[in-house]
């Protein structure tokens, strides 16, 4: 069976990189958009992040016949720590011209089961977490509600373009 290949994309190329700590009960995501401002970096990826959490509070997919694409995000899972963020992974984007990142993170808890999903902001306070950022150069990453899933998604633009490059085969 042959499936079509569909992708929005850009190219682009790595700027400054900044390496973090995060320090105790700073959440994960506020930390990141900050580090991001101080540094006047709009687009990046995460390329390492990984420490642990004093709790954490995430969603993961779950069936939704009700949703044009059949899935959705559950309720907020909320898990008490200590809790050991294994990797952290995710894009630093724009959305209405203020920080919206997306990241996902795999996770275990004291008795070592390994969990994990879409984190979410103010919801992952840090015992302490190690990290490094790249700036994305030439593009910039949105995030942008998108009629075919019925949710916001990643959305790359070169620089000086107003669309994304498409691939429809």
């Amino acid at each position: 069976m042959t499936r079509k290949i569909r992708a929005h994309y850009a190219t682009g190329s790595p700027g400054k990189i900044v390496a973090a700590r995060l320090l105790p009960g700073t959440d994960l995501l506020t930390g990141i958009e900050e580090i991001c401002r101080e540094n006047s970096i709009k687009s990046a990826s995460i390329t390492n992040c990984f420490g642990s959490f004093q709790s954490t509070g995430f969603l993961y997919l779950v069936p939704k016949p009700e949703s044009s694409i059949g899935a959705g995000y559950s309720d907020l899972i909320g898990v008490e720590g200590p809790i050991e963020l294994l990797n952290g992974t995710g894009v630093v984007c724009q959305r209405d011209d203020q920080y919206e990142l997306h990241v996902h993170g795999t996770m275990c808890d004291k008795e070592g089961r390994v969990f994990g999903g879409h984190l979410v902001k103010g919801e992952n306070p840090v015992i302490t977490v190690d990290m490094v950022i790249t700036e994305i150069k030439e593009m910039n990453l949105y995030r942008k509600f998108d009629e075919e899933t019925g949710g916001n998604q990643f959305y790359p633009v070169k620089k000086g373009e107003s669309y994304t490059t498409v691939i429809e085969n």
